[in-house]
């Protein structure tokens, strides 16, 4: 898998499991834009401006457990199983949304919603990486997370029509806009179906044959669409098969076998989360309470587009100046200039605010999505997906949970006391300061994973320099 070429085959990966990024994006920037239309009672649901905060911790709530736990499940019961699963809870969770009726009902959605996006990360993740060539690797992961802003650039232009009264009844704007969420999601599960089983999981869970099976059809199909012969394998890795790996082994193995990894993910998770909600999305409110705009949506998908060219143009630099200098230098660069522009806040306007935020992530979109191919790539083939997940999980924990409530506070005491903007900029010190310590961490504890195998970043569990079947194992070897 590692030695393919390039080919159509790993453009249907990309576009089968990168898709949910899109989708995440485009969710999260419709709920955020969306807010004020679903607080009339006879348009929308009635909701207070509580409510509206209530609704995105559930959403992150959501997000964290069904990561956790569909992270799991993805590494007992295979990638392919778990990936058409997220995805089918995701866009039956946002039909219901478009139907909602009552506040009680949109909460649950919202949460079946976050659980479903939560679950993707984990499954789609290890997918992605135990598929890509490792040459490609690096670029793929990082420009698939940054497609995040894809969505978020189109869910702010879609927001523009659907909220103007005179084009869209405002009792269906945001149901129709819900409802574009999970038509997207139904043509990414006709593409997806087609993606397969990773071979590698296969045959680690004793089921070899289908594995190898797998292999020799991705062979024959990349040799015949390149019109080429591929070179041999010789490098092999003997491996001690087992149905299930129990929980407390894999746990055991994150935290005690690799401490310093473990201290580095949650480093570049945490500050990269942090980051996002200290500008992001606290942008539309900073827009609308201290520079008078009404309509957020053009300089929100502005800045959308600038974090998706960052992390497409940047990408390449991840397999080629490796990811430890690249992570160090985005995380650095990021947070320094977030730095500026906190001391700078009173100085902005609106447009140029917005042009401070395309420069400040246009590296940042980078150094986040290289957060998560660091979390995929530097433990085991077996906690892959749980690793991700748990990642995932406390950074969105410490950035959609504590970074809303300290920014929100922050604004209202702002616009409450007359302070202006300038009174927010603590927020913007905190993320800067988490992400320029990510990075140094990065700089001293960063992986070299560039262009190696996943198997040579980290053994599986199931590797045996001297294989014992005391456990019951099967001793197989695998090229």
């Amino acid at each position: 898998m590692d030695r393919l070429p390039w080919s159509r085959f790993h453009w249907m990966v990309v576009v089968g499991l990168g898709a949910v990024w899109i989708l995440d994006g485009l969710e999260v920037t419709i709920v955020g834009s969306m807010s004020e239309a679903l607080k009339p009672n006879d348009t929308g649901l009635g909701l207070s401006s509580f409510d509206v905060g209530l609704a995105g911790a559930v959403y992150v709530a959501g997000a964290c457990l069904g990561a956790l736990f569909f992270g799991q499940l993805t590494d007992r019961f295979g990638r392919k199983k778990l990936f058409l699963i997220t995805l089918a809870v995701y866009t039956v969770a946002t039909v219901l949304t478009a139907f909602s009726m009552t506040p009680l009902w949109y909460f649950a959605c919202r949460f079946l919603t976050g659980a479903g996006i939560g679950g993707e990360y984990a499954a789609i993740n290890s997918a992605i990486d135990e598929l890509i060539p490792k040459k490609y690797r690096g670029r793929v992961d990082v420009a698939i997370n940054g497609s995040f802003w894809v969505g978020a650039a189109g869910g702010a232009l879609l927001t523009i029509p659907l909220l103007d009264p005179n084009m869209v009844d405002p009792a269906w704007g945001w149901r129709v806009a819900f409802g574009l969420g999970a038509i997207l999601a139904v043509g990414i599960l006709v593409v997806r179906r087609h993606v397969p089983e990773s071979p590698r999981w296969l045959f680690i869970h004793g089921r070899e044959d289908e594995g190898e099976d797998i292999v020799r059809g991705i062979e024959d199909r990349v040799a015949r669409e390149n019109g080429t012969s591929l070179e041999g394998v010789s490098e092999t890795i003997t491996i001690r098969q087992r149905r299930t790996i129990p929980l407390t082994t894999i746990a055991k193995t994150v935290f005690t076998l690799y401490p310093k990894r473990t201290v580095l993910c949650l480093s570049l998770f945490i500050g990269q989360a942090f980051l996002y909600n200290a500008f992001f999305f606290t942008y539309g409110d900073t827009l609308g309470e201290f520079m008078g705009v009404e309509q957020v949506g053009w300089y929100i998908a502005v800045f959308a587009v600038s974090n998706f060219v960052g992390a497409l143009a940047l990408s390449p630099l991840f397999d080629s100046i490796g990811r430890v200098r690249m992570l160090t230098a985005t995380y650095v660069i990021s947070g320094v200039l977030l730095g500026i522009t906190g001391l700078t806040l009173g100085s902005y306007t609106a447009v140029t605010l917005t042009l401070m935020g395309c420069i400040i992530f246009f590296f940042a979109s980078a150094g986040a999505s290289a957060a998560y191919l660091t979390a995929s790539e530097v433990f085991p083939m077996e906690t892959r997906a749980l690793c991700i997940a748990f990642f995932y999980a406390i950074g969105t924990a410490a950035g959609g949970i504590a970074g809303p409530l300290l920014f929100g506070k922050l604004i209202e005491d702002a616009t409450s006391g007359g302070e202006g903007i300038s009174a927010i900029a603590l927020g913007y010190y905190i993320g800067a300061a988490l992400m320029v310590a990510g990075g140094i961490v990065a700089a001293f504890l960063g992986v070299k994973a560039e262009g190696k195998s996943l198997e040579s970043i980290a053994q599986p569990l199931t590797a045996e320099d001297d294989a014992s079947p005391s456990d019951g194992g099967r001793e197989h070897q695998h090229a």
